[in-house]
């Protein structure tokens, strides 16, 4: 359950990332305020994750979802690069991420 608990978390993190972009530096208030809860959530279910998993695993797994989620959704919302190159960095990060689940417990 933390796993899945670990993985929502990542998702959150994601939205907040990408949510961040839509504020336009925090001068539009729901943008703002929908990240700010994403921002909350993000962290209280990281939190709750950390009761059961090692605190350097979960942290990696937490960040990595973040960062490849938000790297697909800058390619497919904003048109960021998409490059083979940084395709196969976003890869080797999610590689990191499942080696991390696989030995992490």
């Amino acid at each position: 359950m933390s796993w899945l608990v670990l993985v929502v978390a990542g998702l959150f993190e994601t939205g907040w990332a990408v949510g961040l972009k839509y504020t336009e530096g925090f001068t539009r208030l729901w943008p703002s305020l929908a990240t700010a809860a994403a921002m909350l959530v993000s962290l209280f279910l990281l939190g709750l994750a950390l009761r059961q998993l090692p605190l350097g695993t979960a942290y990696a797994v937490w960040t990595g979802i973040g960062t490849v989620g938000t790297a697909i959704l800058g390619m497919v919302l904003f048109g960021d690069s998409a490059a083979p190159a940084r395709l196969l960095c976003i890869g080797l990060i999610a590689a990191g991420i499942v080696g991390l689940k696989l030995v992490g417990e």
